[in-house]
């Protein structure tokens, strides 16, 4: 077992890159956090199910825009082109599943 503090661990910085939590052969759990403005570009992928923490996005998936917030689940089928771009400090973590 493994507890992670996602709130201890929370970092931003002017080039955003996401931080991974847990890899394995199975699973990579990063956590992404993000200023206003800053971007994942669309790109396709494993089985990915996404938590948004805090803060609010615009979650794009397969060409189609979706606002998303603090409290939403997101689920993304292996394949379908994903990516994410903040409207306001952002925290999310994600799962990908291989």
């Amino acid at each position: 077992m493994e507890l992670i503090d996602l709130m201890e661990r929370a970092s931003f910085s002017e080039q955003f890159a996401p931080q991974i939590l847990r890899m394995s052969p199975k699973c990579k759990v990063p956590l992404i956090c993000m200023e206003p403005g800053q971007a994942i570009q669309p790109h396709p992928g494993a089985t990915g199910i996404f938590y948004i923490v805090s803060g609010k996005g615009i979650m794009t998936v397969d060409g189609k825009e979706v606002e998303v917030e603090a409290g939403n689940m997101i689920f993304i089928e292996e394949g379908e082109s994903r990516g994410i771009k903040a409207v306001e400090t952002m925290t999310a973590f994600a799962v990908h599943i291989m």
